[in-house]
């Protein structure tokens, strides 16, 4: 892990600023929010008590809830004649941990997401699931230290192209699976939690799914995410 000082950024966390179009006034919560809990953990000077605070997982929680207020205002905004049924599936995919990950990925923010030494050899900072955390981390930090606007700018510039490919409402493989099957009259599918592994922080969840005497099975950080992946699977078996 790299020895960092609180108010100096590094090479690649000034290069991040300058992709986020903001910079930070407070640097130290700028780098909270590139923060991994297993770094703080590794810090031998970390108090028990303060460990977890000290990692970007409040600003994760904040950040959450500061895109979730972006993106419906933005979906509002776009399509004033949808209702709720169809701005839902919309703003569920938008916030989803697959955008984020996208996001991150554009950013580049597996390089400025400090974790401990055993985490980086493994490839902690390149999983989805730390990506996404990431991304909601720095959108708290950016409403924490410069309000909504710096935070809608974002958005608005960096979801832009993932906005226009969205021309209809998405359907998560879920309901897609269930439409499917309902329409010829099949029983609902059935799931089943075939194995947890990993570490609390990057778990890997394996799904299979039943249909008509036919399995599908998928792998995800949450169980919602392995349960779409299975639903995928089993329709594309289905489908052939």
């Amino acid at each position: 892990m790299i020895k960092l000082k609180e108010n100096i950024l590094n090479v690649s966390e000034k290069k991040l600023e300058e992709k986020l179009r903001y910079e930070f006034k407070n640097k130290k919560i700028f780098r909270k929010a590139l923060t991994h809990r297993s770094a703080v953990y590794e810090q031998k000077y970390a108090h028990k008590k303060k460990k977890r605070a000290r990692s970007n997982e409040r600003l994760e929680f904040i950040g959450d809830r500061v895109l979730g207020l972006v993106m419906a205002e933005w979906l509002l905004e776009r399509y004033p004649n949808e209702q709720e049924g169809d701005l839902g599936p919309r703003h569920a995919y938008l916030v989803s941990k697959i955008v984020l990950g996208k996001i991150a990925k554009s950013l580049e923010l597996h390089n400025c997401i400090h974790v401990a030494s055993h985490e980086e050899k493994v490839g902690v900072n390149y999983t989805e699931s730390v990506l996404a955390d990431a991304v909601e981390a720095i959108l708290g930090a950016m409403y924490l230290d410069g309000g909504l606007t710096p935070v809608r700018n974002f958005v608005r510039k960096a979801w832009i192209g993932i906005m226009n490919a969205q021309a209809l409402p998405p359907k998560d493989a879920k309901t897609t699976l269930q439409e499917w099957l309902l329409t010829r009259g099949l029983p609902l599918p059935v799931y089943e939690l075939v194995s947890q592994n990993g570490p609390s922080h990057t778990p890997v969840f394996v799904i299979c799914v039943k249909a008509q005497d036919v399995e599908g099975v998928g792998k995800g950080g949450n169980k919602r995410n392995a349960e779409s992946a299975a639903a995928r699977d089993l329709l594309n078996k289905l489908q052939k």
